[in-house]
This record gives C-alpha cells, sequence and structure tokens, in this order.
C-alpha cells in the first residue's frame, strides 16, 4: 500500500478534478467518481470498503492510490443558542475553528480559509493570532463535511445546512484556487448541492482577486467595509491603504454588473466611539446611494450591522444597542436596505469577530499583540499612581 503522503486526498478534487484522477490515475470510467462522491459527500462514508457499489477491483486500486482524509475533531461545542464550534486540527501544530448557526428555515456554517490571518484589522481576535498558511482544498471541504455529518445525526429540521460563509478565519481571496475548487464542491449536486446564492464569500477588499471572482465563481460577494471614509478605514482594516474606498468600490459595481445586478452585502462591525456617530452613518448612506446609482439598481447595496464581539485585550468596545438603532435608521431613511446582526455563540467565542483557533505564527502577530496589551495595562497602572496624568499615560 502507498504511503498516505503519496495517496491522493479525494477530499482536495471538485467533480472534473475527480473525474481526471478516475480516467487518468486509476483507467477507470468517469462516472466512477460520481458515485464516490457521493458516498463521500452525501453518505459521509470515507472507508472504500464500505462503498458498496463498487467493485473489489476499483477499492482495491482506491486503497493503494487515494484516501479521504478528514480533520480531526479535538472539540466541539454548543452554545446556548444552537450555535456549534468545532477546532479542527490540520496538523500537527495549528487548528482552526468553523461555526454552524442554526435559524428559522436555514442553518449556515461559517468556514475558515486560512490557518490565521495575516491582514491585521485592528477589531478582529484573528488577526492577533498572526498567519501561518492557507488551507488546502481538502481542508476547506472538510469542514463542511465534519457539520454534515453532525448536522445529519440531529433530528431537528433547523438544523440543516442551507448556507455556506467563507466568513471564519483568514482571506478567502488570499487562497483564491483552494477556496473556488471548495466552493464548486459545495454547490455541486454531488457534493452539498447549495445553490450559487447560498455561498457567501467575505473578502477585506483584495481588488484584483474580486474581479477575478466575477470570472471564474458564481457566488455571493460580502465586503467587510466597517468605515465609508479612507482615514479610519485604513486604521481599522489596513488593507485599505493598498485598495482604498474608491478602487474596492468600483470593484464592487463592476462584480455585481457582471452577476447581472446582484446585490453585495457590505459588513459594518460597530464599535462604540470609533465608527458608530451619526455622521459615519451619513456617510455610509451616501456611499451606498452611490453604489445603488452605478449599478443602476435599487438595494443593490445591502448594509449589514454587526454588533461588536469583545476578545481579551482588545482595545474595543460595543456599540451600545439603541445608537446601532439609531445607526440603522440614518440609514434607513436614505433608503439603504439595512439589517443588524444578532449576535450568536459568543458565550463560546464563536460570533463574528472572535474565532481563534490554533496558529504556529510565523508572522509574529502575536507576540506584538501581548507587548501591546502589557503597555495598555502599564498605562492603566500609571493613570492612578499619584501624579500621573493623562497625558503622560
Amino acid at each position: 500500500m502507498i504511503e498516505s503522503a503519496t495517496r491522493q486526498n479525494l477530499l482536495d478534487l471538485d467533480r472534473e478534478g475527480l473525474e481526471r484522477f478516475f480516467a487518468e490515475a486509476l483507467g477507470e470510467k468517469r462516472y466512477r467518481a460520481h458515485q464516490v462522491m457521493k458516498w463521500i459527500h452525501h453518505r459521509h462514508v470515507t472507508v472504500f470498503d464500505e462503498m458498496t457499489d463498487l467493485g473489489k477491483a476499483l477499492r482495491a486500486k482506491l486503497q493503494d492510490h487515494a484516501e479521504v482524509r478528514v480533520p480531526q475533531v479535538q472539540f466541539d461545542k454548543p452554545s446556548e443558542d444552537g450555535t456549534h464550534k468545532w477546532l479542527l486540527g490540520m496538523d500537527a501544530r495549528n487548528a482552526i475553528e468553523a461555526v454552524f448557526i442554526p435559524d428559522k428555515g436555514r442553518g449556515t456554517l461559517c468556514v475558515s480559509s486560512q490557518v490565521g490571518c495575516g491582514l491585521n484589522c485592528q477589531f478582529c481576535s484573528t488577526a492577533t493570532q498572526g498567519f501561518n498558511r492557507n488551507l488546502s482544498t481538502a481542508e476547506i471541504v472538510g469542514q463542511v463535511w465534519t457539520a454534515a455529518r453532525h448536522l445529519g445525526n440531529v433530528p431537528h429540521k433547523q438544523r440543516k445546512l442551507t448556507n455556506v460563509v467563507m466568513m471564519g478565519m483568514g482571506e478567502p481571496l488570499l487562497n483564491f484556487d483552494n477556496v473556488v475548487r471548495a466552493m464548486s464542491v459545495m454547490r455541486d449536486d454531488l457534493g452539498y448541492g447549495l445553490a450559487n446564492k447560498r455561498v457567501t464569500l467575505s473578502t477585506a477588499g483584495m481588488v484584483p482577486m474580486i474581479d477575478r471572482l466575477a470570472q471564474e465563481s458564481d457566488v455571493s460577494l460580502a465586503v467587510s467595509l466597517h468605515a465609508a471614509n479612507d482615514e479610519l478605514r485604513s486604521e481599522l482594516v489596513p488593507l485599505n491603504r493598498k485598495y482604498p474606498i474608491a478602487e474596492l468600490m468600483d470593484a464592487c459595481v463592476r462584480y455585481a454588473r457582471r452577476k447581472k445586478g446582484e446585490s453585495v452585502t457590505f459588513e459594518y462591525t460597530m464599535m462604540r466611539g470609533i465608527n458608530d456617530r451619526p455622521e459615519h452613518a451619513r456617510q455610509l448612506a451616501k456611499l451606498m446611494r452611490s453604489f445603488d446609482n452605478a449599478v443602476q439598481m435599487s438595494d443593490a447595496a445591502k448594509v449589514n450591522l454587526i454588533p461588536f464581539n469583545p476578545f481579551p485585550g482588545t482595545r474595543f468596545e460595543r456599540t451600545p444597542e439603541a445608537d446601532i438603532r439609531a445607526f440603522q435608521k440614518i440609514l434607513l431613511d436614505a433608503q439603504v436596505l439595512t439589517m443588524v446582526r444578532r449576535t450568536r455563540g459568543d458565550d463560546i467565542d464563536a460570533a463574528c469577530g472572535q474565532l481563534k483557533g490554533q496558529v504556529a505564527d510565523r508572522t509574529r502577530r502575536q507576540a506584538e499583540f501581548r507587548k501591546s496589551i502589557d503597555i495598555q495595562r502599564g498605562r492603566a497602572e500609571g493613570a492612578v499612581e499619584p501624579g500621573a496624568s493623562h497625558a503622560a499615560a
């Protein structure tokens, strides 16, 4: 038997890749790939001997040349509100998190694309973990496989996987090929059969890759905006210094036009005293109305207001509920379709912006974050010492 390192993990292949593997590597008919896809993704079977509609000779070939290697569940934890989080081991040193959020009539899985993240968005817990590597297609699809298998054993109609959002750890467009291939499996009838609009990719604003995504995939787009002026957004989302708001919005217009007017969701995390003032709402409303006009479709822009979810060491605080609703009213009065996301899973650190995992950091981000916490702590202690001034702190 060939060692695991040289066998093909079938989770790494979409339908086209699996057909090619069967034809070229195994010398088999392409339709055999369809049978195996159903066994893996519909029935969650990973042992070839249990794939009973395959002949013994083919099963022997698969044993020698292939495997179905799924992520190792290090722990799974339910929330009081029904949210479920898995810590999945990717290798000996790294683990990522995936989160399932049930709601009335739908069940959404938040999937990670990288071990950690290299973009350093200031309000995100994942960013403090640093970055190690991209996930393979198998490691991305494996998160869906794990959740689907778990949900198949839960006899509640609402606990059904209906949506996937690439909003977990990492920037999906910096792992473009693997993410697009994984989303193909998610949308394939032989995979998880999700409608195109029910698979959403969220990006911090990788402008060239948004254009490439429009050409190569057919999924919904969400953009992590968080501010409507360049000065503030560059502080919160450093990527904005490379791709400022005007360039980002132009790319979003091109995406919406190519998708025949499909709306784009703009995510806006509400942080107390940072980006939640009425003038910020008016700036955002103006930007969204301009987007609608450019796409030539009302409600081309959808705004998702997200209450900030705190994590240890952060300097940010959540905007009070009343202020979030006042912010929303300004947008609604400007005819901008605006929703407030309900916080889910924060009791298990599974809410938006709280995902951490275990990252063997190659960017020294963890050390920098710990140093900043020590500095903040020192300033706070100094502020109560006799003679200490706010200016000195």
